[in-house]
């Protein structure tokens, strides 16, 4: 495994700036995952509070509103818990390069949904994860520097 690692970078070099990318992103997931477990992101009704604030500036579709005003704010710790071990899960599997593109797909949809109830601030920001994480997920950038590369050795497919 060790040397199909080592073996990526001669392979797939032409992926080291995506590369460099997806190790940045992963430690921004994982740093902010862990300030907000450590944080009280998970005790206080934040994520409540700021659909909240937000939800009468957003112009969102009826059911996507309704879903938020009805399901995630009087059940805010729950989806608290998930956004937080999410952006963990995230940050993990891009540090190790290992089942990148799933975990893109789950930061694509966590990005969405952080642009739908952000404010107006955030948005560009968010908005530039979203085309990272779709680039991540497109290219496939755990191959370079990752282990990834040693299960699309032995069986391609979609997930490597």
């Amino acid at each position: 495994m060790f040397v199909s690692f080592f073996e990526s970078a001669k392979y797939v070099g032409h992926l080291y700036p995506i590369a460099l990318m997806r190790i940045f992103l992963g430690y921004y997931f994982l740093s902010s995952a862990l300030i907000r477990l450590s944080g009280n992101f998970l005790t206080q009704p934040k994520l409540a509070a700021m659909i909240m604030d937000n939800l009468p500036q957003r112009n969102l579709p009826g059911w996507y509103a309704n879903f938020l005003q009805y399901v995630v704010v009087p059940d805010w710790r729950i989806f608290a818990y998930f956004i937080t071990y999410c952006e963990f899960i995230i940050g993990i599997c891009f540090l190790i390069g290992l089942f990148v593109r799933p975990a893109s797909l789950l930061g694509i949809l966590l990005t969405l949904n952080f642009i739908y109830i952000g404010g107006p601030n955030l948005t560009v920001l968010e908005q530039t994860y979203l085309a990272l994480f779709v680039v991540m997920f497109w290219v496939g950038a755990g191959r370079c520097f990752g282990l990834d590369y040693y299960f699309y050795k032995r069986q391609r497919g979609l997930w490597w």
